[in-house]
C-alpha cells in the first residue's frame, strides 16, 4: 500500500515533518535564550510547587479543553506535562485530562443531539465519518482512535450520537489513546533530563505517525469497516 496518495501529498507531508521539527528547535533555542527558567525542569517544578494541587489540576483543565475545543493538540499538552512532571504522573495528567475531555464531549453530544455536533464539528468531518462512527463497533472505534493523526476529538463527538454507553466509551478511549501519550510524555521528561536527542526522536516518531495517520486516514477507515465485521467479537 503506498503511504501517501500522490507526490502532492507525499511533498506536503514532507514539509509539515520537518516544519515541525525546526518549530520545536527554534521553539527550544528561543527559550533557553530568553527564558532560561522554563528550560530548568527542577527550578519550574520549585515554582509550580507553589499553587499546591492546582499546578496538575491546570494541566488537566487544559488536556480536558482542547479534547472539547480541539484549539491544542493533545501530544503538545502530553509533552508540556512530561517535560514538567515526569514520565508516570505526566501520563496520569495527560490521560486524565483526556478522558474527562472525551467524556464531556460524548455527553454533550448525547445531551443535545445531532444539531450541536453539527455546530461544533466541521462538516467536512461529519461527513466523513459519520456513517463510520455509526456503525463501527467497540474493536473498531479501538483500531482508529490508537493511531495518531486521525480524528479522534471529532470521534469522541459523533461517539455520542450511537447508542454505545459512557463507560463503554472510556474504556475503549483509555486504552486506545494510551500508547501515544506514552511516547509524547515520555519525550518531555527525556528533555526535561538533559536527553535532547533521544527526546526529539521520540517526538519525530509521534510526527511521523501523526503526519501519516492524517493523510491515510480515510484508508483507515475503510480498512477498519472492511475488517470488523470478520471478527469472531
Amino acid at each position: 500500500m503506498k503511504l501517501f496518495a500522490s507526490a502532492s501529498d507525499r511533498r506536503r507531508g514532507i514539509l509539515a515533518l520537518v516544519a515541525a521539527a525546526v518549530a520545536f528547535a527554534a521553539l527550544y533555542f528561543l527559550v533557553r535564550e530568553y527564558a532560561g527558567f522554563i528550560t530548568n525542569a527542577e527550578a519550574l517544578r520549585v515554582w509550580l510547587r507553589q499553587f499546591g494541587v492546582l499546578a496538575p489540576l491546570v494541566f488537566i483543565a487544559i488536556q480536558a479543553l482542547q479534547v472539547v475545543v480541539a484549539p491544542i493538540p493533545g501530544q503538545v499538552v502530553a509533552l508540556v506535562a512530561g517535560y514538567l512532571f515526569g514520565s508516570f504522573w505526566g501520563t496520569v495528567y495527560s490521560l486524565a485530562g483526556v478522558l474527562i475531555g472525551s467524556a464531556v464531549a460524548f455527553s454533550l453530544a448525547k445531551r443535545y443531539g445531532r444539531s450541536f455536533v453539527e455546530d461544533v464539528i466541521h462538516e467536512d468531518v461529519v461527513a466523513r465519518f459519520d456513517d463510520f462512527v455509526d456503525t463501527v463497533g467497540v474493536p473498531g472505534l479501538f483500531a482508529f482512535v490508537i493511531i495518531p493523526g486521525l480524528p479522534d476529538d471529532a470521534i469522541c463527538f459523533l461517539s455520542g450520537l450511537t447508542k454505545w454507553k459512557l463507560p463503554t466509551f472510556i474504556a475503549v478511549i483509555s486504552v486506545g489513546r494510551l500508547p501515544a501519550y506514552v511516547f509524547t510524555v515520555y519525550a518531555g521528561n527525556e528533555i526535561a533530563g538533559g536527553r535532547f536527542l533521544s527526546g526529539l526522536a521520540l517526538i519525530a516518531v509521534v510526527v511521523l505517525a501523526s503526519i501519516v495517520g492524517y493523510y491515510k486516514q480515510e484508508a483507515v477507515r475503510d480498512l477498519v469497516a472492511r475488517i470488523e465485521p470478520r471478527l469472531p467479537f
